[in-house]
């Protein structure tokens, strides 16, 4: 008995894409760029503000490229940080006040 095949269309599992990048990081930096170029009323802070806002789109939109998701890989990293150390090499000697993790 062969395995039945059932094809997994585009529309039903599209990521939430601003511009070419995350929406939440897309939307903080148009709210980080705006609140520059308003409040400082400058002519610098306007060109700082919209190199600022090209910059971190064209880095947001390659982040999403390579991986849409992400941002929700980092914002999972920094939450395990505390208690989920790096130790990716099979040679690491534990100390004994480490072992107690690994029993």
């Amino acid at each position: 008995m062969a395995l039945r095949r059932i094809p997994i269309r585009r529309i039903g599992h599209r990521h939430n894409l601003l511009l070419g990048g995350d929406r939440v990081c897309v939307a903080m930096l148009g709210i980080v760029c705006s609140a520059l170029i308003f409040n400082a009323q400058e002519l610098r802070a306007a060109i700082v503000g919209v190199a600022f806002w090209v910059v971190g789109l064209y880095l947001l939109r390659l982040m999403a490229k390579h991986d849409p998701r992400m941002i929700l890989v980092w914002w999972r990293s920094r939450s395990y940080k505390a208690y989920y150390p790096p130790r990716a090499t099979p040679f690491r000697e534990n100390t004994n006040s480490q072992e107690w993790h690994y029993r």
